[in-house]
């Protein structure tokens, strides 16, 4: 090591703190003219002109030298115009015809076909009232009264039906708009629903939910694999003053079953999820965490790691052009490239693992190879020495997707699932309290599994709520995503979302 008197820096800590300068650099370069995508083209040959984004050109290409080339161009006859390539309305919507007869008929003139022009329309969303008219009998011999009984409401005495709440619910918590937000536009169909009323609505829809989501809990930590992944939420916290408390969601994907489940937790310790995998055998596959290390251990589970998360280290490390960054992402594009086939070729799970043995166990080989190779060529504290002692660390755990069709290269399918609180929280900044964040875990869990499910989240939660009161406790699970049908004589009622 070589030490410069009085106090400098040495030569060691000068060239880190160089290489530190220029990957920052870099990365400030790419975040500010570059796409925010983790997209990586490689280099398709070394004659290749590459455009760093540290270093600026310095020299002028020399002058190309030109031929002519003349060649003949034959043009397509076309036989029919051709169209301006307008997408077709979709078949199952209403359609009101208007015919439109020419303005002076001429006398003898005979209909040779129709000129069909349409145009998609839209009609404000409005409100209608439900107004259950009730006789009252009098029953012979003065023995009492006879009435005919009302339908269960989700909120008892309440005067918003299931549609109203659904829509409420589907707004807030996939369109992401605050409930202020829809308090205005409420007021522009002449409708005053005060912001406190939708806040209560919403409470006493998320404690109606609450057993179902209980049970959607029980059937996905019943799965053999699944993914973990986590997000923050600011929530107003009564003995923080000016300032939110920062929770945390935790999000549970399964693959075998495509169910979500999300659970918020006022911390970022592991007793969230050792409450909610204590009962889960089998392999969990997350990212580089601290806190699911311990939670594994304990509870005797089998780990996986995340290669995108191993694959951004290198893509933010170094240049944009260096070769040990350039090396190690195109293997891993590889990789991806080989699970992109076996999705499009719907492979099983026997010959998805199959395809893994004959083309992504060599690829595999060859970057533990390079990883024990170039692991004391770089500094241990730049980006590129983190991004080797990050994959070195975790290699067992990332290259193990390969043992079984069954596993996933990442954990992506868990982040997208996480995606709509992102996109919340920029709208409603916070929860109200740790309770109003619980409670929009239960609805983000049940629409997120009916999207999963194909369903319509808002045909869902409608039906869902309207029978969820008078639904036989022990054919609940008839009410989640993956099982529900609607009722007969509400299959004609459905419809769209405002």
């Amino acid at each position: 090591m070589i030490t410069v008197a009085d106090g400098k820096p040495s030569y060691e800590e000068l060239v880190l703190e160089n290489e530190k300068l220029r990957v920052e650099l870099a990365h400030l370069k790419r975040m500010i003219f570059g796409q925010k995508r983790e997209r990586f083209i490689p280099v398709q040959a070394t004659d290749q002109m590459v455009i760093s984004e540290v270093a600026e050109l310095e020299t002028i290409a020399p002058a190309l030298k030109t031929e002519t080339i003349s060649y003949t161009r034959r043009k397509p006859v076309v036989s029919q115009p051709v169209g301006h390539g307008r997408q077709t309305l979709p078949a199952n919507l209403p359609r009101k015809e208007i015919v439109i007869e020419p303005e002076s008929p001429v006398p003898g003139m005979k209909k040779i076909r129709d000129e069909v022009t349409e145009i998609l329309e839209y009609v404000p969303p409005s409100f209608f009232v439900l107004k259950y008219v009730r006789p009252v009998y009098a029953l012979p011999q003065d023995e009492g009264m006879l009435i005919g009984h009302l339908p269960s409401r989700p909120i008892e005495k309440g005067i918003a039906g299931p549609g109203l709440l659904a829509q409420i619910l589907i707004d807030k918590y996939i369109d992401h708009l605050p409930l202020y937000r829809q308090w205005k536009r409420f007021l522009r169909l002449d409708v005053n629903i005060p912001v406190t009323t939708m806040g209560g609505w919403v409470q006493a829809c998320a404690e109606l939910l609450r057993p179902l989501y209980e049970l959607q809990k029980e059937q996905v930590v019943t799965s053999s694999y699944m993914m973990a992944d986590e997000t923050t939420i600011h929530v107003l916290d009564r003995n923080k003053k000016e300032k939110t408390h920062l929770g945390y969601y935790w999000v549970y994907f399964s693959p075998p079953l495509r169910q979500v489940l999300f659970d918020y937790q006022s911390g970022h310790g592991q007793q969230g999820p050792l409450n909610i995998l204590a009962s889960f055998k089998g392999h969990l596959q997350s990212d580089g965490l601290s806190t699911y290390e311990p939670v594994i251990r304990k509870l005797g589970l089998h780990h996986l790691s995340c290669m995108a998360h191993a694959r951004r280290y290198f893509f933010e490390a170094g240049p944009v052009d260096s070769p040990l960054r350039l090396w190690m992402l195109e293997k891993i594009q590889a990789l991806y490239e080989i699970e992109e086939r076996a999705r499009k070729g719907e492979l099983s799970y026997e010959n998805r693992h199959c395809l893994r043995q004959d083309e992504s166990i060599p690829i595999l080989d060859a970057m533990e190879k390079w990883l024990h190779e170039n692991c004391t060529k770089v500094l241990p504290k730049s980006k590129m020495g983190m991004a080797i002692g990050y994959m070195m660390s975790r290699w067992d755990l990332l290259r193990r997707y390969a043992t079984d069709g069954r596993f996933e290269i990442d954990n992506n399918l868990v982040e997208n699932a996480i995606r709509p609180v992102a996109l919340g929280r920029k709208n409603y900044l916070f929860a109200g309290s740790h309770e109003g964040a619980q409670r929009a875990a239960i609805i983000y869990t049940l629409v997120a599994n009916a999207g999963l499910a194909n369903k319509n989240p808002f045909n869902y939660l409608r039906d869902v709520l309207s029978r969820i009161s008078d639904h036989p406790f022990n054919r609940l699970s008839e009410l989640l995503a993956c099982n529900w049908q609607p009722l007969p004589q509400a299959a004609d009622q459905t419809v769209q979302p405002l």
